[in-house]
């Protein structure tokens, strides 16, 4: 990105961490967690587009999330205040619990130095700790990720932990890079089988962060139960 708080920013920002189809309730997957999913078995989460009285409670669950993590400088809630005011939240779906705003995540477009278009990045992705490696977060990606498809998107990156992405199908895509990003935390997924080429750039609403060095270290090192 042109600015270097950006693109020390993209180095943590998408690691945790929409649209008019409506509501969709989900089931955690027992099978696949911890104790304590059972907890919220019996009860439906529903993901769903962020109304305007939720920018309260995605910003509480954003500050929530991250407020233990290193690799942040727990201003991410800001960046997803600057794409909203610029019009470049894409998708904004929160996860909600018997009327409790528990999760959230973002997507925002971006630019390729190919030209490549309808290209996206995913991020933040948040979910309360409490409710954390329970399918949430994998949730709101997965709808967020199909919701993209429905408009037409050609594929979606990120900077993320190295382990917890694959599952979705996103690689390190050889020469598509984000500058001052390590190559094994960057990482795309394309819709149609066309891979684009080049820097990607962000959008600069992620400019609404100061930035530490070594970020990238840091994600690398992060331990699993990190991601959502």
């Amino acid at each position: 990105m042109a600015c270097t708080r950006t693109r020390s920013h993209a180095r943590h920002i998408f690691q945790r961490s929409l649209w008019p189809r409506g509501s969709v309730p989900v089931t955690p997957d027992v099978s696949q967690h911890e104790k304590g999913t059972r907890l919220i078995m019996t009860r439906k989460i529903v993901i769903r587009t962020e109304i305007d009285s939720d920018i309260g409670k995605i910003t509480e669950v954003t500050v929530a999330a991250f407020k233990t993590l290193e690799i942040s400088n727990q201003t991410e809630q800001f960046i997803i205040e600057a794409l909203r005011a610029a019009g470049a939240l894409t998708i904004s779906l929160v996860a909600e619990l018997d009327g409790r705003v528990i999760g959230h995540v973002a997507f925002s477009p971006v630019t390729i130095a190919d030209g490549a278009r309808n290209w996206y990045g995913l991020g933040p992705v948040s979910v309360l700790p409490e409710y954390q490696r329970k399918g949430i977060g994998k949730s709101l990606m997965e709808e967020g990720l199909s919701r993209l498809k429905d408009l037409n998107a050609q594929g979606c990156c990120l900077v993320g932990h190295p382990e917890y992405y694959r599952k979705f199908g996103f690689t390190n895509i050889p020469g598509l890079f984000h500058e001052g990003v390590p190559p094994e935390v960057f990482f795309a997924l394309s819709f149609d089988g066309n891979v684009p080429r080049g820097e990607v750039t962000f959008h600069g609403g992620f400019e609404a962060d100061g930035q530490k060095s070594g970020a990238g270290d840091a994600l690398r090192q992060a331990p699993l139960e990190q991601a959502p």
